[in-house]
Order: structure tokens, then C-alpha cells, then sequence
């Protein structure tokens, strides 16, 4: 089976129903098969390794609420909370790198994890989220990092 539309039926399968007592076979095949081919840290990506003129091409999305990126955010970020992330994604870039980020990384590794099952293999998770991003120094945590970033 077209392995684009088994995905696209997990994803949706995943997102019209809440909670299934059953496992369903065709939603862990999918997952499986994306899982096989999904490189270690293809949807990571940690503030070292942009350097401050490069942070302009990159379309970034605070996944937090409103609330939160009213008080604080990355400049140039938009706000698209995690939960609408796969309803709003029609607002993301498909020609350029988009980073989503929270405050740990943990609710935007679940967003851009739907997106990717969807096919935005140009999304990823800014590690560490916002509070690491301040923590290595912000738009110049690439040229202050002492050693290559990742794993």
C-alpha cells in the first residue's frame, strides 16, 4: 500500500478518535513505517546549530498558549498552540525550515511529530525549547557554543 496514504490514514486516525481501548493494525503499521525510516535527530534541531544570519530564514512557531507568547517569545515568532498545529497547517512554509518550539520542547516535539506523519519533513523541534534557547545564549548560541551541537 502507498505508504504516504497509510500514513495520512494513521494521522487521521489518530486525530479523529481521542482513545482506542484496541490497538488498531493499519495505525501501528503506519507508525512502524515511519519509525523505520526516521533518522535520529532529523526533527531536532538545537539552538548551536544556527548561526545568528540564518535565523532569518527560518519561519519559527511558538507552540505555547497565548498567554505565554504574549509575555515572552522568540522575536519573529508566530503563535500556533501545539493542539492547532495539524489544524493550521496550512500556514507553514513548505519551501524553508520552520523550528516549533515550547518551553522544554516536549509539547512542540508532539506537534511537529503529526506534522511530520504528514508529510512537513521541513519542521522540527527547537530542543530544550525557549528556556534552552535563552539558556545558550538566544540568537548567539552558535557562535558562543564551545563544541558541535546534537548527539
Amino acid at each position: 500500500m502507498n505508504k504516504t496514504f497509510v500514513t495520512m490514514f494513521a494521522s487521521l486516525s489518530l486525530l479523529a478518535t481521542p482513545a482506542w481501548s484496541t490497538e488498531n493494525p493499519a495505525v501501528v503499521d503506519a507508525l512502524s513505517g515511519y519509525l523505520d525510516f526516521a533518522e535520529y535527530g532529523s526533527s531536532l534541531i538545537w539552538p548551536e546549530q544556527i548561526p545568528r544570519e540564518d535565523w532569518k530564514k527560518v519561519f519559527i512557531v511558538d507552540a505555547r498558549d497565548a498567554a505565554q507568547y504574549a509575555k515572552e517569545h522568540i522575536p519573529g515568532a508566530v503563535n500556533i498552540e501545539w493542539r492547532q498545529a495539524v489544524a493550521r497547517r496550512a500556514e507553514l512554509p513548505k519551501d524553508r525550515m520552520v523550528v516549533m518550539y515550547c518551553n522544554s520542547g516536549s509539547l512542540s516535539a508532539q506537534a511537529v511529530f503529526a506534522l511530520r506523519l504528514l508529510g512537513y519533513d521541513n519542521v522540527k523541534v527547537l530542543q530544550d525549547g525557549i528556556e534552552g534557547w535563552k539558556r545558550k545564549g538566544g540568537f548567539d548560541a552558535h557562535a558562543r557554543a564551545s563544541a558541535p551541537a546534537g548527539h
